[in-house]
């Protein structure tokens, strides 16, 4: 195995910082490690200087402020969980979003074996 295929390389700065989310959402609550820190550390320091730098080159003002609030967010990351307490949220669409906030909807499925979806509610 080649030395490039090791690694994730993204196509672009958007596929960078949504794969620096997704990593950061896997592991925002896993138990802090010394392996975990180091790693966090390293995603961070890609977030503060190679994104940035690349997302100026594209051009993309948006996604250099991107950049810059997921930083914040995963700087943040980092005190609260030296202190001990968990993490109250996690990253979408490059922000921090707390939990439990957004819209809940509840449904009931009602199976009448009519014709039409098996989610229809009968009136």
């Amino acid at each position: 195995m080649a030395e490039k295929d090791r690694y994730y390389q993204p196509s672009d700065v958007t596929d960078a910082l949504t794969e620096v989310q997704k990593l950061f959402n896997s592991y925002r609550n896993a138990p802090l490690t010394q392996e975990l820190f180091d790693y966090h550390q390293k995603l961070l320091g890609r977030l503060t200087s190679d994104l940035p730098a690349a997302a100026k080159a594209e051009h993309r003002a948006d996604l250099v402020t991107a950049t810059q609030d997921m930083a914040q967010a995963m700087q943040r990351w980092t005190q609260v969980r030296l202190t001990g307490q968990p993490y109250p949220g996690r990253l979408r669409h490059f922000k921090f979003v707390p939990d439990a906030t957004g819209p809940k909807f509840k449904r009931h499925v009602v199976k009448d074996h009519g014709s039409g979806t098996h989610r229809s509610s009968r009136h």
